[in-house]
């Protein structure tokens, strides 16, 4: 495949940390003029970090293709993937954090959305992350960084465990923005946390966040297309 630095030229460096950058640019391998698109490289990735961060941009590769093969609206498009790059689509909006959406719709929307990734077989398992969620130019919701996404054929207890995580994580988002809306069975959901969530919460969170936060310095402020 073609080197992606040949056909891309960047804008802005939205993101800059241990595990490499994100930018935004125009990609330049359907025309001349090229279309908006970000690029997300690992190649100035610290060393003994390049497995995990190689990891992490296959899983994104893999989950992008799935669900433009399924036809899944309101994701990024895969445009190109190799060792230590990916670059995919831009999806022009704000972030759920800046944008604040506050009506039904939109909730109903993303709830859908969610629906056609796991239909694909498709879970994000980031969605808690106000930065990955956007209200695009009209006003729907769309879905970015599927980093930790988890692609299967496979519909069993693990996959269904993790698929209503991703539905809890936006209803806490709903609760937030929209708590009105938000219905008695929503309401029980949001109540009842899964075991492992539980579990990811005062075992696993706490390191996380040292880890990444006070060794590595990673702050993730993408929150864009």
């Amino acid at each position: 495949m073609e080197d992606s630095a040949a056909i891309f030229t960047v804008t802005t460096v939205l993101k800059r940390d241990a595990f490499g950058c994100v930018e935004q640019g125009l990609h330049h391998g359907i025309s001349a003029q090229g279309s908006p698109a970000s690029r997300r490289r690992i190649d100035g990735c610290r060393w003994w970090l390049r497995p995990l961060a190689r990891s992490l941009l296959r899983r994104e590769a893999a989950a992008l293709a799935t669900l433009a093969a399924a036809g899944v609206p309101s994701v990024p498009r895969l445009l190109h993937s190799a060792r230590d790059v990916l670059v995919r689509s831009w999806i022009e909006g704000r972030s759920m954090h800046a944008a604040r959406p506050r009506t039904a719709a939109y909730f109903a929307q993303a709830r859908r959305l969610l629906t056609a990734l796991h239909r694909a077989g498709v879970t994000h398992n980031d969605s808690a992350k106000e930065q990955n969620w956007l209200v695009d130019v009209e006003g729907r919701p769309a879905l970015v960084d599927f980093q930790l996404a988890h692609r299967t054929r496979r519909h069993g207890r693990w996959f269904r465990l993790l698929a209503r995580e991703d539905l809890r994580h936006l209803l806490k988002h709903k609760r937030t923005c929209c708590p009105e809306a938000l219905t008695t069975r929503e309401r029980a959901l949001l109540e009842r946390p899964s075991t492992p969530s539980r579990l990811l919460r005062l075992l696993v969170k706490p390191v996380y966040n040292l880890t990444t936060r006070r060794l590595l310095h990673w702050q993730d402020q993408e929150g864009r297309g």
